[in-house]
């Protein structure tokens, strides 16, 4: 039996009357091969936007869906070249537990392996100007560099601040996770740093000739438009008063995705996540106009993003992002105020 929720708990449930509808709508393997199996063969005229090696499905098949499948099983069944950006949140070289699948620890050179045994595949789904980005933390982080250097031109590691977890009595408490960013083609790749400015307090207005050199006054308060850097700190990890909140270990913030699709994927562009997970980054890439493809082994998993997508349907709002910028933690009240 499930614990009980406080009453202002806003984490995601499933009611047992709504699963069967939206399992209907996720894709699985057999659908794949089915599609495969449909696709034209060598010699049959494709789309540009169809395009995809023999025995492969066509990349409209796959198109705003959850694949709910065993990545292995997948990935050979999809279309190469169909995504403007790939995002993965891996298993980390940590013990945990994902709802009932285990990924235990291993050494360095056995996740090593385990990173060479679907990495190289994965990347063959970007379009040749591409971009991807992947999730680690300090545990593994020198691992996936290495993984990503063999395939793809390394542009980048972020490095975000995550506000919440428990402390450590003999050890610095992590607090920190990293990103690495990575493109096919240094010389050729989207980045549109226009549409992930910042929005900051200014808490020592420069005024020249009286004027604001650099910032804005509002109602909401005194603010600047910076650029972003490498290291994010107005990140906030999904917790049980905020909508977006799943039960899932590892959740990302859709405010984190917001960040890497707009910058990297064109307005339309494809967004490929092969760990979905509970659906973030699908349901970023919906809220944002982008188009979504993603594959998780866990069916659950998958009804949670299914019913987040269906949700975005009706609130395209982002915690943290308004107004085309992205904002500091704890800052709603300054939001709201924003048009008095």
């Amino acid at each position: 039996m499930k614990a009980q929720r406080a009453k202002n708990n806003r984490t995601l449930t499933l009611n047992e009357e709504e699963i069967p509808a939206l399992r209907a709508r996720l894709l699985t393997e057999a659908d794949l091969r089915a599609a495969a199996n449909a696709s034209p063969k060598n010699g049959a005229k494709k789309s540009a936007n169809d395009s995809a090696k023999s025995g492969g499905v066509l990349a409209t098949a796959i198109e705003n869906k959850v694949i709910n499948a065993d990545l292995f099983a997948a990935l050979p069944l999809l279309p190469d070249a169909f995504a403007d950006l790939i995002i993965i949140d891996p298993p980390y070289n940590l013990s945990k537990n994902f709802g009932g699948l285990k990924f235990n620890e291993r050494s360095d050179a056995a996740y090593d392996e385990y990173l060479a045994s679907w990495f190289p595949a994965v990347c063959k789904k970007l379009k040749a100007s591409g971009s991807l980005y992947i999730c680690g933390d300090w545990k593994c982080s020198s691992a996936l560099q290495r993984a990503v250097a063999k395939e793809l031109s390394v542009m980048n590691r972020i490095t975000w601040q995550r506000e919440k977890g428990r402390g450590a009595k003999s050890n610095w408490k992590n607090a920190m996770e990293d990103i690495w960013f990575a493109v096919k083609n240094p010389d050729d790749y989207y980045f549109d740093v226009e549409a992930v400015m910042q929005k900051r307090k200014v808490l020592a207005p420069y005024t020249q000739d009286g004027k604001p050199k650099d910032w804005e006054r509002a109602a909401a308060g005194n603010f600047r438009l910076t650029h972003p850097s490498n290291f994010w700190d107005d990140i906030s990890v999904p917790f049980w008063s905020m909508p977006e909140n799943t039960d899932h270990p590892t959740q990302k913030p859709e405010k984190l995705c917001a960040k890497l699709i707009l910058a990297s994927c064109p307005k339309g562009g494809m967004v490929f996540d092969p760990f979905l997970g509970s659906g973030t980054s699908a349901v970023v890439a919906k809220k944002l106009g982008r188009a979504f493809c993603g594959i998780e082994i866990n069916e659950e998993y998958c009804l949670w993003a299914q019913k987040r997508l269906e949700r975005a349907e009706s609130d395209a709002s982002i915690q943290g992002y308004a107004d085309g910028v992205f904002w500091e933690r704890n800052t709603l009240a300054e939001q709201t105020r924003r048009f008095l």
